[in-house]
């Protein structure tokens, strides 16, 4: 469990920095580009201060741009916003051709880290609040993830559960076949290494009952339903869940 709670401790490094950048000073270049998703667009933040560097480089929902008008081609300059929970993204530059990059200032909002108190999740400082508005943490978020009583959740797992997508459906999915999916790193490691209710299903339908750290074991060594049939045919019995991904390990193919 050491190593999966470093998987999300990795993920969040950038952002629990020393004081690295205080909420006066929270201001840094963005840059923007066509997604391939649709409706989305690839937009970046940078922000430099004292030999720390924080970036972050993801799909954002392009009707979250309050202001901006990507439909003009040409180049021209643009001012538009970013409201969130955490805060607000104001920020000035140019487009052209549907790419562009400028300077941005954020201002957290003055309630968000009170609201989170209030919900369960302490030790919201500047630095995770910019996180938490980068990822979209909502305090609505918040109380849906809180309402699951999952052990060792706490904020800087809520911005890894953010980033990984973990949702009340997928939580709801994985209890629905059978898990207890109460642990907050195994969610993580779940969403990281990709057990899904799937392959729960697949896993059970080849005559196994994994464990939770067995389902994460098995998605790590690639021990997949063809791999289990594939050395049922070569004769091997008594292939426990141990035993197949200890094959995997040793490079039995």
């Amino acid at each position: 469990m050491k190593k999966l709670a470093a998987t999300a401790a990795m993920v969040l490094c950038a952002w629990t920095l020393s004081a690295a950048t205080p909420a006066a000073e929270m201001k840094g270049n963005w840059t923007l580009s066509p997604s391939r998703e649709a409706g989305q667009v690839q937009f970046g933040l940078y922000i430099r201060n004292e030999g720390n560097n924080i970036q972050s480089t993801s799909d954002w929902p392009i009707s979250a741009f309050q202001g901006l008008d990507l439909a003009n081609r040409e180049r021209h300059d643009v001012k538009y916003a970013v409201v969130r929970d955490a805060g607000r993204f104001d920020c000035d530059g140019y487009l052209n051709q549907g790419e562009g990059a400028g300077f941005f200032r954020f201002t957290p909002d003055a309630k968000f880290a009170g609201n989170m108190r209030a919900i369960g999740f302490d030790g919201v400082d500047e630095n995770k609040q910019f996180a938490m508005a980068i990822h979209d943490v909502t305090v609505e978020y918040a109380k849906q993830m809180k309402a699951h009583n999952l052990t060792g959740l706490d904020t800087d797992k809520l911005i890894a559960f953010r980033i990984f997508d973990i949702t009340q459906q997928f939580i709801r999915d994985l209890r629905s076949e059978g898990l207890a999916a109460t642990d907050a790193d195994k969610l993580i490691a779940f969403r990281v290494h990709g057990v899904t209710p799937a392959m729960v299903r697949e896993m059970r339908k080849a005559g196994l009952a994994p464990s939770e750290d067995q389902l994460i074991a098995m998605r790590v060594h690639n021990v997949t339903p063809q791999f289990i049939a594939d050395m049922k045919a070569r004769g091997l019995k008594d292939l426990s869940i141990d035993k197949l991904v200890a094959l995997k390990v040793h490079g039995i193919d």
